[in-house]
């Protein structure tokens, strides 16, 4: 097992690296049974009073322009428009992220994952789509096809990419897991490439199971998880068996980094 609090305490999240709105708000319907409508209501009321105030403040912006500016300024209504939809479409992000972390809080379903090195395994697609941003800017006229159009292709190749954890803690070094990321779901200018360099805490929900070795962009194309099979030597000493076990595959919600004071 990897280290999972169930006896979580709330710990003050200070950096947000990814977040799965879609997957979160789902998640909020699901929970709120009954209450999804007065729950949309309290929502809906909460982000027009603060787009209230956004208009107000960005019309003033944009109305107080010298007079020899206005010719050039015939936009600042289309400008203030477009200020005043992302200021909305921040505040309805950051409003479900508020209403997911309370109820994430003491919901036993979300699993608080931590103490835990993410790796992209070896040969896996999430591997290829760590470097082939970097690929692109290399000139390789050798090479028979375009980088670029490599990168998209991996890119809408899969929904979820799977990277590998691993339990760091003293008492559960060597434990692993599967975490699925979103790449449309990474906040702040991170990537999968950036995960392995933090100390984060993963709010994940339990969707299935599968063996490490059916991570690999061979046996993933193929459908086949034991597409290469054991060696007699692996099985003598056991490796074999170790690698086929069965590893828990958990979606990821939330990934951020906890305040340690």
């Amino acid at each position: 097992m990897v280290n999972i609090n169930k006896e979580d305490k709330r710990v003050p999240m200070i950096k947000i690296v990814y977040f799965d709105e879609d997957s979160a708000s789902d998640y909020l319907d699901i929970s709120a049974g009954g209450k999804v409508t007065a729950k949309s209501e309290d929502v809906k009321k909460r982000v027009k009073e603060t787009r209230g105030k956004a208009d107000v403040d960005i019309s003033a912006k944009f109305n107080w322009v010298p007079f020899w500016r206005a010719s050039g300024n015939l936009g600042g209504g289309v400008e203030a428009s477009a200020a005043s939809e992302k200021v909305l479409s921040k505040t309805l992000s950051n409003t479900i992220l508020t209403d997911y972390l309370d109820k994430a809080d003491s919901d036993p379903c979300v699993v608080k994952l931590r103490n835990l090195r993410v790796t992209a395994p070896e040969g896996s697609i999430a591997f290829m789509k760590m470097f082939t941003p970097y690929m692109v800017i290399l000139k390789m006229e050798d090479i028979p096809f375009d980088f670029t159009r490599l990168d998209e292709a991996l890119a809408d190749a899969k929904g979820y990419y799977e990277l590998l954890g691993e339990g760091v803690d003293e008492n559960i070094d060597g434990a692993k897991c599967v975490l699925r990321f979103n790449l449309k779901a990474f906040r702040n200018s991170y990537g999968l490439a950036d995960l392995g360099r933090m100390h984060l805490v993963f709010h994940g929900i339990l969707v299935g199971k599968t063996c490490e070795r059916s991570l690999t962009m061979q046996n993933e194309m193929s459908g086949d998880e034991s597409n290469d099979p054991p060696k007699a030597a692996e099985i003598l000493d056991g490796t074999s068996l170790q690698e086929d076990e069965l590893l828990n595959v958990f979606d990821v919600l939330l990934a951020g980094v906890e305040y340690d004071g």
